[in-house]
């Protein structure tokens, strides 16, 4: 029997602040599958946009990485990388859930898509990997941000507002 190396047991966290949180549309088809998910924070400022979903505006320095077709890639690159030092308490914040998923390679083309995210193309949403604030901790995240929405402000950080 092959020993399973770290590779193949990847896992990837995803924080969402809308439609993906549980109880709404999109939660039972993308993430009712979870390994965990527990209520969470990120820094951003978040937007009720006109299609009636909302959009996360990141800091640049927030931005650890942008997500790309190697799924297995941006997983491990997750898990490689160190947390930020924490933003100061001024900055605006944006509270959802944080989900732990399986199968990077399955689950984020799904997501990506859902999302409208073409690493390769314009997009209105990019995968970012970002510091996310759990009661596990710290730790960085994927999430889908938008770098310039049209919107209602939601200076609460929560949507629905």
């Amino acid at each position: 029997m092959e020993k399973e190396t770290p590779r193949d047991n990847l896992v990837f966290r995803l924080f969402v602040y809308g439609t993906l949180k549980r109880g709404f549309s999109n939660h039972e088809r993308f993430c009712a599958n979870a390994l965990s998910v527990e209520e969470a924070m990120a820094f951003g400022d978040l937007y009720d946009l006109p299609f009636g979903f909302p959009a996360l505006v990141v800091p640049a320095a927030s931005i650890q990485a942008v997500g790309t077709t190697d799924y297995k890639f941006d997983a491990t690159e997750q898990q490689r990388l160190d947390i930020p030092e924490r933003p100061s308490a001024s900055e605006p914040r944006a509270y959802g859930e944080m989900f732990t998923f399986d199968d990077p390679e399955a689950r984020l083309p799904e997501l990506d898509h859902l999302e409208g995210f073409d690493p390769e193309g314009q997009s209105l949403y990019r995968r970012v990997l970002v510091p996310v604030e759990a009661l596990t901790g710290s730790i960085l995240a994927w999430a889908y941000s938008i770098e310039k929405p049209t919107g209602t402000h939601l200076p609460g950080g929560r949507w629905p507002s």
